[in-house]
């Protein structure tokens, strides 16, 4: 300890000095640099990426609002039409009626109906399994049309068309339509 204040008590010539300041500013500058000024410009950076990091959050949020208004505008008119279809109205019965109105319902092999209810939106769904044989695609195109134009709110959830009849142009159709029933 006594050579270090012996040291520090020595008398440096002016090109010494210089030399000892010009270090002692630059490990100042150093530290200003690493403890400040670093810091602060990464701090910055941080809060530039979070900014658009929460931008497009927010962009994410009204789209998603967006999506939702209209889907919460479409579920209440299919509500509104749900209420206001025939209290008697009952998914079979359509089916039938509309394969008389339509021509096919000679053609009709079988019509099978299920429902089942949903414990989450207290709605039950009506289903009707049917297959139609031997008939034409218009026949068929004018049936499809009459269940998804209705205002009932009927649709074909699936549908399948094999030619297995032995006359040419005509088909066999197995489909399955349903609705919600309030």
């Amino acid at each position: 300890m006594e050579r270090l204040l012996r040291y520090l008590d020595r008398k440096y010539s002016k090109r010494e000095q210089i030399g000892l300041a010009a270090a002692g500013i630059a490990v100042l500058f150093f530290l200003l640099i690493q403890l400040v000024i670093s810091p602060v410009i990464h701090k910055k950076s941080r809060m530039e990426d979070d900014l658009v990091a929460r931008k497009r959050a927010l962009m994410e949020m009204a789209a998603l609002k967006n999506e939702f208004d209209l889907l919460k505008r479409s579920s209440a008119l299919s509500e509104q039409s749900i209420l206001q279809r025939d209290k008697k109205f009952t998914l079979f019965s359509f089916l039938d009626q509309l394969a008389g109105t339509s021509g096919i319902k000679e053609h009709i092999s079988y019509m099978k109906p299920t429902s089942s209810k949903s414990q989450e939106a207290g709605l039950k769904k009506s289903i009707v399994e049917m297959k139609l044989q031997d008939i034409t695609l218009n026949q068929l195109t004018s049936y499809l049309h009459g269940i998804e134009t209705s205002k009932n709110m009927v649709f074909v959830k699936r549908l399948s068309i094999s030619k297995k009849g032995k006359q040419d142009g005509f088909i066999t159709v197995v489909l399955q339509a349903e609705t919600v029933e309030s």
